[in-house]
């Protein structure tokens, strides 16, 4: 009975196989279109220009050094300061300076006395001679003395200005104003004077400074292409006369904040290099700009025009030509030949029209995250920014 049970249970379940396995099979679910995201391309008021290194210089620059010799009395400066025009910044010891005044004036005195004295010789003789009281001789002696006299009177009287002007120079001033280093010696020093004479400390100018770099020959016509007279000669003195602006940047800034204007252009081209040196001027009331800094240049050399944008890295290559992947209307992706202009600094590429003479439009979606996903010619799924981004200012 069980064995009969069995075998009826068997012919059941295969029965129930080949009724399954008549079944058409389910088809699998088509899979879902990738995501990428998607921008329009981006237009700007663009600038074009050439960028340099350059460093910034002082307008004015001075080793102060000792004109005469003695005992560092004082110094009047802290170290670092901002200094004014003739102010004081050491005092060596004025003692011995003034004594020589004195010295130099005492001698002057015993000159004119003898002058007076002299002068009245050479009366009396002139009168004695009148009377035949006295030679020639003795009246040209007695002349000859006089002048003699007056000579030293004035030679003393350069002697005193010689002693004032140590004196004066034991004041050491600052020649302009500007920003000063550190004092080298302290007070008590003797200070030498001399041409061996160590520098007390240096002063360089802070308002304005000079923006210092260099370009090449190339350059260097273009610009004065650019600045030609409506006859089409070079104007005089070109570059200053142009007053050509430049905008820069310290290290640690971005978007070239600063400006000035191009003012000098070296007189000759480094045969070595086949540069030029140029410089700029700029106004630095608040000291923000220190000599010797190094500054990344930037020189306009278009006026402002319109210009189409896309991310660098949505442009890919094939062979000779890039291109970009653009979404029509049904979101399906296309191929868009492009051409390149420059990169920006912020990563965004001008895009020109291809051989054909096309370009992208504002209104074109094209794929910037997600390319390794999107195929020719298959949809996709794209996710579009929240807001479009603000139109900028750029310069390269």
């Amino acid at each position: 009975m069980k064995y009969h049970k069995r075998i009826s249970m068997m012919l059941i379940s295969a029965a129930a196989l080949a009724i399954a396995a008549c079944e058409p099979a389910a088809q699998p679910a088509a899979p879902a279109p990738p995501k990428v995201s998607v921008a329009h391309p981006e237009t700007r008021d663009y600038v074009e220009a050439d960028d340099y290194n350059g460093w910034i210089s002082a307008d004015q620059s001075v080793d102060v050094r000792a004109r005469v010799s003695g005992h560092l009395q004082s110094i009047n400066f802290t170290d670092g300061q901002l200094v004014k025009k003739d102010q004081v910044l050491f005092q060596i010891d004025p003692r011995p300076f003034e004594a020589d005044v004195a010295r130099a004036t005492d001698q002057l005195h015993i000159y004119e006395a003898q002058v007076t004295a002299a002068q009245k010789e050479e009366a009396r003789l002139k009168e004695l001679q009148s009377k035949g009281g006295s030679s020639q001789s003795q009246v040209d002696k007695a002349e000859a003395d006089r002048i003699s006299l007056e000579a030293q009177v004035e030679g003393a009287k350069h002697e005193i200005d010689r002693a004032k002007l140590n004196l004066e120079y034991a004041r050491i001033t600052a020649p302009f104003a500007g920003r000063i280093s550190n004092s080298i010696l302290s007070v008590g020093n003797l200070v030498n004077a001399g041409g061996s004479v160590p520098v007390l400390t240096t002063i360089v100018s802070i308002d304005p400074v000079f923006v210092n770099f260099s370009i090449d020959e190339r350059a260097m016509q273009r610009y004065m292409n650019m600045h030609k007279t409506q006859s089409g000669e070079a104007r005089s003195g070109a570059l200053k006369a142009s007053q050509l602006p430049f905008q820069f940047q310290l290290e640690t800034e971005k978007d070239f904040p600063h400006e000035g204007i191009l003012d000098f252009i070296d007189n000759q081209v480094d045969q070595q290099t086949g540069t030029i040196n140029v410089r700029g001027t700029i106004p630095n009331p608040q000291g923000l700009f220190v000599p010797g800094s190094r500054v990344k240049i930037r020189v306009p050399i278009s006026a402002s025009r319109s210009v189409m944008l896309v991310p660098d890295t949505a442009i890919l290559s094939d062979q000779d030509k890039r291109y970009v992947l653009a979404l029509d209307d049904k979101n399906v992706v296309q191929r868009r030949d492009i051409s390149t202009g420059k990169l920006l600094d912020d990563g965004m590429r001008i895009v020109l029209p291809n051989a054909e003479g096309k370009n992208l439009s504002p209104d074109d979606w094209i794929v910037v995250l997600g390319i390794q996903s999107a195929r020719i010619n298959y949809p996709v799924e794209p996710i579009k920014p929240s807001a479009p981004p603000a139109t900028t200012m750029a310069s390269q």
